[in-house]
């Protein structure tokens, strides 16, 4: 009895002491957070009161928050009032202005696209036209952040915007604000008599309801098989991701649970409606743009081996976040717990928590990774984003292609090719012949850029080495035979990666006549991703054969 009374104290008196030191634990880091909220306050106070210049207090507090949310991950963000119009278009794809996207050339903000349909469009904006002024203020060094909510605002509204176009002509031009919805799908069609075709850009609030309304009608004109076009969609609202799935999948089946800190994040993600198709074959494209929401809708197909995934591996984000109102009319996206495919895996691929102070996020390294396994037994791991079933990687661009797109040599030669042709075939039959892409060697050869291969960076290093070293004679001559070999040619290299630069032009080209429509038709040409999944939707046996069906 004695020794069960004194196993009772034992015990009571480890149960107090834990309380205990609880409760101390929880009364530090409160003190903590009092404490540091006072020291902010006298800083602010002290700012206010003594600094040399007036402080611009508001825009030092957003970005205290903002570095103080940094230490955290990258999609814990906080919106102040003045940007919950940045927010709207994220999660909603709306927002009031004109329609068009926007890039910085020189001195000028200048029109980069406008939207089908849109008030930049119908009002007579071209790509290419320079924004000199709205209404009256000059746009001259403004960013196109500053351009950006000077064409903003509310529906109905009018702007006066001045702009000089690729020809030298002045002109001003009346817009009238619209609401704008930034489409989910820019496309969708029938790749051929039997296969349809669906490019997804984003998860906002209308992102399911465009899917299955494409999808019906792709049905209607015979679609027996589907291309899913997931790459560089870089994910949105989880909702919309658990509705897509659930296009294809019975009522009732787990497409994703979440797991928090706190138990109440701890959450079952089911489909909830009838599918509309539980047979017709799928394959999903993905890339290395593809995060969030879109590694949840390939992943979960995967795991329930509904769909064959082709392409490069996804991203790996493995986080949800919700926004939360704060006062003052700001709002706060903050991450509240990962997310977990039917398999159970999470494809979170970067450490944001146990990393010291500065050191920038890893991956999950590899003696972590777990090895799950889709309904019909296949192998799947968690930690690298979503792994393609079947993986086709899509040719690096040269430099000298990626410095023609930088330097907006593709984009100005664009601008004068729409200039003097009215027209061009359908985007997806639009080539350019040898004799125009002649014609825009021409063109980038006179262009004043410069460029540098990796190789010659490297040996303008050593070469720095020996000049200091005052090597032989002997030795600076076969390092500068060797250096004429590695320096670079446009002309040359124009001719080398001609069907690599002939592609970017022509889609740039096809964008100015056809819009995003015609970026994404005529990139069918070049797609090697693409030309996979037709051929894996063709050959029933194979599609079978990887989702062992």
């Amino acid at each position: 009895m004695k020794n069960n009374n004194y196993n009772h104290l034992i015990i009571n008196l480890i149960a107090f002491l834990i309380i205990g030191f609880q409760v101390s634990f929880a009364q530090s880091e409160r003190f903590e957070v009092i404490k540091n909220m006072e020291l902010i306050d006298e800083i602010y106070e002290n700012l206010d009161k003594y600094y040399v210049e007036a402080p611009k207090i508001g825009k030092m507090s957003v970005a205290g928050i903002s570095a103080m949310l940094e230490d955290l991950d990258p999609y814990t963000v906080f919106y102040p009032e003045s940007d919950i119009e940045d927010y709207r278009l994220m999660t909603t794809g709306q927002y009031g202005g004109i329609g068009a996207v926007i890039r910085k050339i020189g001195d000028y903000v200048i029109v980069a696209e406008p939207y089908e349909g849109s008030p930049a469009a119908t009002s007579g904006l071209k790509a290419g036209d320079k924004i000199l002024s709205i209404d009256g203020h000059s746009m001259e060094k403004k960013n196109t952040e500053d351009v950006s909510s000077n064409l903003k605002g509310p529906k109905g509204t009018t702007i006066s915007v001045q702009v000089e176009h690729s020809n030298g002509k002045k002109e001003t031009i009346k817009i009238t604000r619209d609401e704008i919805k930034v489409p989910d799908i820019p496309y969708a069609g029938m790749l051929s008599d039997e296969i349809g075709y669906i490019k997804l850009t984003s998860f906002t609030q209308t992102a399911s309801s465009e899917v299955r309304k494409n999808f019906q009608s792709l049905k209607e004109k015979g679609m027996k098989k589907l291309v899913f076009d997931l790459r560089g969609n870089g994910g949105g609202l989880l909702m919309e991701a658990v509705h897509i799935v659930n296009l294809f999948v019975p009522k009732g089946q787990l497409v994703v649970q979440t797991k928090g800190r706190l138990v109440e994040e701890n959450r079952e993600y089911k489909t909830i409606n009838e599918p509309l198709d539980l047979s017709i074959p799928i394959v999903v494209l993905v890339d290395g743009g593809s995060a969030s929401a879109s590694e949840i809708v390939s992943g979960s197909l995967q795991d329930l081996d509904r769909a064959v995934v082709i392409g490069e591996t996804s991203f790996g984000k493995g986080l949800v976040q919700r926004t939360l109102d704060l006062k003052y009319g700001a709002k706060m996206k903050l991450t509240i717990a990962k997310y977990y495919t039917p398999s159970g895996r999470c494809v979170q691929r970067l450490e944001y928590y146990d990393r010291n102070e500065g050191a920038k996020p890893e991956d999950v390294p590899d003696s972590l990774l777990h090895v799950f396994k889709t309904k019909n037994g296949r192998d799947v791991i968690d930690g690298r984003g979503i792994e393609p079933d079947i993986k086709v990687e899509t040719p690096d661009l040269s430099r000298l292609s990626l410095m023609i797109y930088g330097n907006n040599v593709l984009f100005n030669y664009a601008t004068d090719y729409y200039n003097t042709h009215s027209t061009i075939p359908e985007a997806d039959k639009f080539t350019l012949s040898d004799e125009e892409y002649a014609q825009f060697k021409k063109f980038a050869i006179e262009d004043t850029f410069t460029y540098s291969t990796a190789s010659e960076e490297q040996l303008k290093k050593i070469q720095a080495t020996i000049e200091k070293e005052h090597l032989s004679e002997e030795s600076k001559a076969e390092f500068d035979a060797l250096m004429s070999k590695v320096t670079p040619s446009k002309e040359r290299d124009l001719v080398k990666y001609q069907d690599q630069i002939k592609a970017l032009l022509e889609n740039e080209i096809a964008s100015r006549y056809y819009y995003q429509k015609g970026r994404v038709l005529s990139s069918f040409n070049h797609d090697v991703i693409l030309k996979k999944g037709i051929e894996i939707l063709n050959n029933t046996q194979q599609y079978h054969t990887i989702l062992k069906k």
